[in-house]
C-alpha cells in the first residue's frame, strides 16, 4: 500500500502597506530627540495654525513616498543656532532610518532635508508662544485678579 501526501498549501496572500501619514508620524516621533533640531516647519498654513492652537501634530512639514520596500522623505527644519547642520542631518538619517526599519521593515532610501530657518532656542521659544496660550494667560490672569480682589473685600462691603 502506497501513502500519497496530498496536502494543499495554505500560504495565504495578500500585501501589507503603510499609509503616508503613518510613516510620517513615525518619522516624527523619531526626530524628538534629534540634537540641534528645534522644529520641522510645515509650510505657510501649518505655521498659521500652529500660532492659533496647540497642535500636537507630528506629521507637519514631514513629506514622505511611500513605496514597496522602500521610502523616501522630505523634510523642512527649523534648525537650533551653535549646531553643524551636517551633524544634524546625519543624526536625522540614523534615527529615521532605524525607526522606519524596525517599525515596518521599509527601507529610507533618500532624506532631504531644507533648513528653512535657524534661531536660538530662546528665539524659538518666543516666537513658539500661540495666541491660544496667549489667551489663557490672559484669562488666568483676569481670574486670579478677580479672586484676589474679591477676597480682598471685607464682608461688609460685598456687594450681595
Amino acid at each position: 500500500m502506497t501513502t500519497q501526501n496530498n496536502s494543499v498549501s495554505n500560504e495565504v496572500k495578500g500585501n501589507l502597506t503603510f499609509d503616508d501619514k503613518v510613516i510620517q508620524k513615525i518619522i516624527g516621533h523619531a526626530i524628538e530627540n534629534v540634537k540641534g533640531l528645534l522644529d520641522v516647519d510645515g509650510g505657510f498654513i501649518s505655521n498659521i495654525k500652529n500660532k492659533l492652537v496647540n497642535s500636537d501634530d507630528v506629521t507637519d512639514g514631514i513629506d514622505v513616498e511611500v513605496g514597496k520596500e522602500q521610502v523616501a522623505v522630505d523634510l523642512k527644519i527649523i534648525m537650533e543656532f551653535g549646531y553643524n547642520a551636517r551633524n544634524v542631518y546625519d543624526e536625522l538619517k540614523k534615527f529615521v532610518a532605524k525607526d522606519i526599519n524596525d517599525t515596518t521593515n521599509l527601507d529610507l532610501v533618500e532624506l532631504n532635508v531644507e533648513v528653512a530657518d535657524i534661531q536660538t532656542k530662546r528665539e524659538y521659544e518666543q516666537n513658539s508662544t500661540t495666541v491660544q496660550d496667549k489667551l489663557s494667560d490672559v484669562g488666568s490672569s483676569i481670574r486670579e485678579g478677580a479672586k484676589d480682589s474679591t477676597e480682598s473685600m471685607s464682608p461688609d462691603k460685598r456687594v450681595e
